[in-house]
C-alpha cells in the first residue's frame, strides 16, 4: 500500500531492488486499500481486478509477481503469488480479540465470500509460494491450495552486526494488536529495574500501548523510539541484550532473521507462528507462554548470564545466513537451478 511502511511493504521494495540489481526491468504497482466499512474491501479488491497488467503503454510485460491481498486480483496471463497474507482478519483472526469480523450472519456472508474469491484469483496462478510455512498452512487449510514456503532475508541483511549484550531487551514492529506490544511492556513487571525495553516502531495502537505502559508504572523504564532510519535500528539491534517478539500467529516476521543476524537471542511465544519456524527454544532463543510472568522471566534468564545470551545469538546468527535472495529469485521466475 501507498504511505504504509510496514513489513509487507519492506519486502516488496526490496524485492525490487533486488531484480534490478540482477539486470531485469521491474517496476512496483501500488493501490490504496480502505477496509473500513467492511463493504469497501470487497470494491477495493475489485479495484485490483480491473487492471490488466499484460502491457503498459504499448510495453508488454512478462511476469507480475502479487504478494498480499488483494494485490493477487490483478489479471495477467503470467502472474505468480508470493503471498505474504490474505486478509487475516476473515480469515483466522475471526472471532479473535484481533479482528472486527464476528460469527454475525452479515460478517459470515463477507468471509465466505472472500475466501471464494482468494481461492479463485490465486488459483490462476501459474505458480504459488508462500513467505512461510505457517502462510502455507493457512493457504491449504482455507483454500484448499499448495503454496511453497519462500524464505527470504531482511533488507539489513548486509548491515546488521553484533554488539554488546547491553542493558535493554528490544521490541521491534508495528504498534498493532495482532503484534502484542503491550504483552512485552507488562512482562518487565517481572524484571528488575537493570533492565530497560525500548520499543522500535509505529501504528494505529501507539497511544493504547503506551497507555499501558503509564498504567503498569513503568514509563521510566519503557521507551518508545518511535520509526528509525535503517541505521539507528541497526545500533539499536547490536546493543541489546535480546529481541522480544511475541506477535500472534505472525506469518514470518523479519525481526527474528534480523535479531540473529545481529547475533541476538529472540524471546517469543508459543503461539507467535512464523518465528517458531527459526526459532529453537534452548538453542539459539526462548520460546515461552504468552503471559507477561513467562517472558519476564525468560528476559531475567538471559540478563543473569550474557554469555548464554552471547551463545543462543550465534546459534541463531548461523540460522539465519542460510537464508539468501538468489534461490528466491530463481523460483519466483522460473529460472532453472
Amino acid at each position: 500500500m501507498p504511505l504504509v511502511s510496514g513489513g509487507a511493504e519492506s519486502h516488496v521494495r526490496e524485492l525490487v531492488r533486488q531484480l534490478r540489481q540482477r539486470g531485469y526491468l521491474v517496476d512496483r504497482v501500488s493501490i490504496p486499500f480502505k477496509w473500513y466499512p467492511k463493504e469497501e474491501i470487497l470494491t477495493h479488491a475489485a479495484a485490483w481486478r480491473l487492471i490488466d497488467l499484460s502491457e503498459s503503454n504499448g510495453r508488454p510485460i512478462d511476469l507480475v509477481i502479487a504478494t498480499k491481498f488483494p494485490s493477487y486480483f490483478v489479471r495477467h496471463p503470467n502472474k505468480v503469488t508470493w503471498l505474504i497474507h490474505q486478509y487475516r482478519a476473515a480469515y483466522e483472526l475471526c472471532g479473535t480479540q484481533y479482528s472486527d469480523f464476528e460469527h454475525t450472519e452479515l460478517d459470515v456472508g463477507l468471509r465466505d465470500t472472500l475466501i471464494r474469491l482468494d481461492t479463485q484469483m490465486l488459483g490462476e496462478c501459474r505458480r504459488v509460494f508462500t513467505n512461510a510455512q505457517n502462510t502455507a498452512n493457512r493457504l491449504a487449510k482455507f483454500n484448499g491450495l499448495r503454496g511453497e514456503p519462500l524464505y527470504h532475508p531482511s533488507r539489513l541483511s548486509d548491515r546488521l552486526r553484533p554488539g554488546p549484550y547491553g542493558d535493554y531487551v528490544l521490541v521491534v514492529g508495528r504498534l498493532e494488536s495482532v503484534k502484542r506490544p503491550e504483552l512485552a511492556i507488562r512482562a518487565m513487571r517481572y524484571v528488575n529495574g537493570s533492565i530497560r525495553m525500548l520499543l522500535s516502531g509505529d501504528g494505529t495502537q501507539r497511544a493504547n500501548v503506551e497507555a499501558v505502559a503509564e498504567s503498569e508504572g513503568l514509563t521510566d523504564r519503557v521507551s518508545f523510539v518511535g520509526t528509525l532510519d535503517d541505521q539507528g535500528l541497526v545500533d539499536l539491534y547490536a546493543g541489546a541484550l535480546a529481541v522480544v517478539y511475541v506477535p500472534y500467529d505472525e506469518d514470518y516476521g523479519y525481526v527474528t532473521l534480523e535479531a540473529f543476524l545481529s547475533r541476538k537471542p529472540v524471546i517469543t511465544a508459543i503461539d507467535s507462528g512464523g518465528p517458531l519456524e527459526f526459532v529453537e527454544h534452548g538453542v539459539n532463543g526462548i520460546v515461552c507462554d504468552p503471559d507477561p510472568k513467562a517472558i519476564g522471566a525468560a528476559i531475567m534468564d538471559l540478563a543473569a548470564s550474557r554469555s548464554r545470551a552471547a551463545s543462543l545469538g550465534d546459534a541463531g546468527y548461523e540460522r539465519a545466513s542460510l537464508v539468501t535472495w538468489d534461490g528466491v529469485i530463481e523460483k519466483l521466475l522460473g529460472l532453472p537451478a
